[in-house]
């Protein structure tokens, strides 16, 4: 009877000890493109994301100690219902407290009209730069940590108008991103003098662009700017512009600065191309983000991995400042986080910033990627930096400022 009681109280003990490792979790979801027309470009994007996670957990942990963990799920970047799938998932299974992610436009704004914003989870996007995202009624929720293409587009322009670029044709994807990019480009290259001899969106995830670049080719423009995705129709369209002999000069934004790209279009094919892409200012945190990442073993200027630290070691710092694990009240406490006045938070410093919330005082975070003083639409001011293909790799020229 005795041996069946000591069991019994072992049993419960365990329960116990099992139920409580369960509760000393909190989560923070990432969705990301981990199939589909950005693959290669979402594996840096999410080890960034886990560089913020990892530092929280060596230095104590989050709320008391309790351990932040990031369950992923797959968005495909394309596939609207994928994105709404995944996203549910994560607000309604995971039980996730906050979301980074998701990284291209549509995903977002399917993975927040459907499952986040009905969940009051607050997401914030590393990628998503579509000014679309600007326009949600998302009740507060969704954020991003990268400039609206509004920005990169009139930047791209005059960038290249800058350089001597007077005539060029345009393809863009046809969605959120691709019409949002391409508006503002021609907008503000148009404006600045330029003539778009074309403006020709094309759907993703086709084998053949041949019949939209003889209609592009036939405008007479020798430079293409091609504003897609490095491992989707972006890709296809510049082999095939090149097989078919048209044009000579290519240029691009940052969906289609990937080493994937260079690598089965071709060096000698893309040698000199100009591409744009959100950089990271000459900060301390920048620096201090390059050599975390470099000793976790990626790519610090990898396109969007500085945002996605950001995005998800604000998330973070914005959980430890509301108190709880609750979604409610998360989207106040990242704008009190990521805004002055408060003491400085750089990128790995979570120690410090869990002792001053802790004592009260406010804190500001100065990121891997810059400062995030979000506007009324959860928006950002950021940089731009040039990138162009020299000897088989996109190199930054540093940041645009014309």
């Amino acid at each position: 009877m005795m041996k069946k009681r000591v069991l019994a109280m072992a049993v419960a003990a365990s329960s116990l000890m099992f139920a409580g490792a369960a509760q000393a979790e909190v989560k923070i979801g990432f969705l990301g493109g981990f199939t589909g027309p950005i693959e290669s470009l979402t594996p840096p994007i999410y080890e960034g994301a886990q560089l913020a996670v990892r530092h929280v957990n060596e230095q104590g942990g989050i709320l008391g100690g309790q351990t932040l963990v990031m369950p992923s799920a797959d968005t495909t970047c394309s596939d609207a219902s994928a994105a709404s799938n995944a996203a549910d998932r994560m607000v309604n299974t995971e039980n996730v407290t906050a979301i980074v992610g998701a990284l291209c436009t549509g995903a977002t704004i399917a993975a927040a009209n459907n499952a986040a914003i009905p969940g009051g989870v607050v997401m914030v996007s590393p990628a998503s730069t579509a000014p679309a995202v600007t326009d949600l009624d998302d009740n507060d929720l969704v954020f991003r940590t990268v400039p609206s293409d509004s920005f990169q587009g009139d930047i791209l322009a005059r960038l290249m108008l800058d350089k001597g670029f007077d005539d060029v044709a345009v393809t863009f994807v046809n969605n959120d991103y691709g019409r949002g990019l391409a508006d503002a480009f021609v907008e503000s290259f148009e404006a600045g003098g330029g003539v778009v001899s074309e403006n020709l969106a094309h759907e993703d995830g086709r084998a053949d662009y041949r019949s939209e670049l003889g209609s592009l080719s036939a405008s007479g423009s020798e430079t293409l700017v091609v504003l897609a995705y490095a491992d989707g129709s972006g890709q296809t369209v510049l082999r095939q512009a090149y097989e078919s002999g048209m044009f000579t000069q290519y240029a691009g934004a940052d969906g289609m600065v990937g080493s994937a790209l260079v690598e089965a279009v071709g060096a000698d094919v893309l040698e000199g191309m100009i591409a744009t892409r959100p950089g990271s200012p000459e900060l301390p945190g920048t620096e201090l983000f390059n050599q975390a990442a470099e000793e976790a073993g990626f790519d610090p200027s990898a396109v969007f991995a500085a945002q996605s630290y950001d995005a998800a070691f604000l998330l973070a710092l914005a959980i430890e400042q509301n108190g709880s694990a609750e979604r409610e009240g998360l989207s106040e406490a990242l704008r009190s986080v990521s805004s002055a006045p408060g003491e400085v938070i750089l990128p790995g410093e979570w120690e410090k910033a869990v002792e001053l919330i802790a004592a009260g005082e406010e804190i500001n975070y100065e990121g891997a990627s810059g400062s995030h003083e979000f506007d009324e639409n959860g928006d950002v001011p950021g940089v731009v930096v040039e990138m162009v293909v020299e000897d088989g790799a996109f190199v930054g020229k540093g940041q645009v400022d014309l």
